[in-house]
């Protein structure tokens, strides 16, 4: 089966495009390109639409990876009639919710150049984000981590996305900072997201252009989750 385009590798902003659909299942439908992020990473997959040739719209309840890794599911809304294998349709993301998705991801990545620990989990919802640390005695204080991520977002730094070989990353072990985490079996280039001077990672999620379009954060919590695990919760600061 031919896998899917993902579009918004290269270009997070495109909120649409048209495609045509290659696959029904019990499941959902696969096309041969979309907009719509797969669940993964810890990022929440995208919701949206489908707009069939003869003007009916049909809801997109979720977007998530068939088993292969390669191909994309698109989740229909309960009681939502599929299309046919051929027809052509545009696909469209529900932009408020991805954009916020961003915003919150590429938070995560500021969060966690502040603490010096291993990453052991994340989880962006579109209204709050939380990562987890390998940090057995936790010196972690919520206001403190309010003001320095703020003040790593109003400096408004340029995200940029790159690309390595397995072999440059295999040189640079120390880019991986989940444990546990490898990059897709067979991928002859590694998608690399940096915020200069602050932070450099593999990662295949969604990102905003530049730090200060993320907005005020607050650090809501931070737990308790094992003997050597802390968890930080970020959610927007409320207008």
């Amino acid at each position: 089966m031919t896998a899917t385009h993902k579009r918004f590798d290269d270009a997070p902003y495109q909120q649409a495009c048209d495609a045509t659909v290659i696959a029904v299942g019990a499941d959902g439908i696969e096309l041969d390109q979309t907009v719509c992020y797969a669940r993964s990473g810890g990022q929440a997959g995208d919701s949206g639409t489908l707009t069939l040739p003869d003007g009916r719209v049909l809801a997109l309840a979720d977007t998530v990876y068939a088993d292969d890794r390669q191909r994309i599911v698109h989740v229909l809304a309960e009681g939502v009639a599929a299309p046919q294998v051929g027809e052509r349709v545009t696909v469209a993301v529900d932009w408020p919710r991805r954009h916020r998705l961003m915003r919150l991801h590429t938070c995560l990545h500021l969060l966690g150049s502040l603490v010096p620990a291993p990453v052991t989990g994340c989880s962006i919802s579109p209204d709050s984000a939380r990562i987890d640390f390998d940090l057995p005695e936790s010196t972690l204080d919520k206001a403190d981590l309010t003001e320095r991520l703020n003040a790593l977002i109003t400096a408004g730094t340029d995200v940029t996305v790159n690309a390595i070989t397995p072999e440059e990353l295999a040189a640079q072990p120390d880019l991986v900072r989940t444990i546990g985490a490898a990059p897709p079996a067979g991928a002859e280039r590694i998608r690399i997201i940096e915020i200069p001077g602050v932070d450099r990672q593999p990662c295949g999620g969604t990102h905003v252009a530049n730090t200060g379009e993320i907005g005020r954060v607050t650090v809501t919590k931070i737990e308790k989750k094992s003997r050597t695990n802390r968890r930080v919760v970020v959610a927007f600061a409320p207008a």
